[in-house]
């Protein structure tokens, strides 16, 4: 397992899911960690990482937010006297409403959240590891950004947006020591996807879960949080500009719903 030994780093979204998953890991690790989410529920996560006897300070703020964004930055150097990474993972779903039926304000926070707060992560976060001289940043995407079908109109384009972000920014960042990739998740069982799950218990169609990839199965918020890891660690020093599917195998191929070979 990657290590993370007294690095200071940054993860937003941090309230629950995947978020929640980094956190308690990164600091099991050995990372000094900022969680933040707009939810109360990051001081939970936070109360969960010391309780393991891990370090980690809550903040509650908005990601989407340029003056959040740069003062949970400023606010980590100001405790651990440096940034070594952030993990731009704050996001929301932008439901299934048929096309014309959505609007552009929510498009506006759709985008705003899940693409606008990574650009401001970027934005104020690489200064710092610029001028260090090293440094990893990554972000939340999806396979919704991939390949159609897996989301609905304004997430996926968000997500496709991120991934173009982090390949620009890559470039942008070119010589600096300073890394940045994406993680894409699959179906993964967490409280924005709670709608899904809970609907297939209903159903009785639970077992369909995830049938689409060929592990058969719905992933686990600590399977993204251990991909996270490895790409903020030094261990990924030659990994850069990457979009990474975490799902299963879903985007290995064109769905494939016969029997086995």
């Amino acid at each position: 397992m990657a290590r993370l030994e007294g690095k200071s780093v940054i993860i937003t979204g941090a309230g629950s899911g995947i978020g929640r998953a980094a956190a308690l890991l990164f600091c099991k690790e050995g990372s000094r960690l900022i969680a933040v989410d707009r939810s109360e529920a990051v001081k939970d996560t936070v109360d969960q990482v010391r309780r393991s006897g891990g370090t980690a300070e809550a903040v509650v703020a908005d990601a989407g937010s340029e003056a959040d964004v740069a003062g949970f930055i400023d606010r980590a150097i100001a405790i651990y006297g440096r940034l070594d990474g952030i993990w731009a993972n704050a996001g929301v779903s932008g439901g299934l409403k048929p096309l014309a039926e959505q609007t552009p304000e929510h498009w506006q926070e759709i985008l705003r959240i899940n693409l606008i707060g990574p650009f401001l992560a970027v934005k104020h976060a690489s200064p710092h590891l610029v001028k260090q001289g090293h440094g990893a940043i990554v972000c939340t995407a999806s396979v919704a950004g991939l390949k159609s079908g897996a989301s609905g109109h304004p997430y996926a384009a968000s997500k496709a947006g991120v991934i173009s972000l982090v390949q620009t920014t890559a470039y942008s960042l070119s010589g600096t020591g300073v890394r940045i990739n994406a993680v894409c998740p699959g179906l993964i069982e967490t409280g924005m996807t709670k709608p899904i799950f809970e609907s297939a218990k209903e159903c009785g169609t639970e077992s369909k879960i995830g049938q689409l990839n060929p592990l058969k199965r719905a992933g686990q918020p600590h399977e993204i949080a251990a991909m996270g890891l490895f790409l903020i660690s030094d261990e990924a020093s030659y990994v850069n500009g990457q979009a990474f599917p975490v799902d299963g195998g879903l985007t290995a191929s064109m769905p494939y719903t016969g029997k086995p070979i």
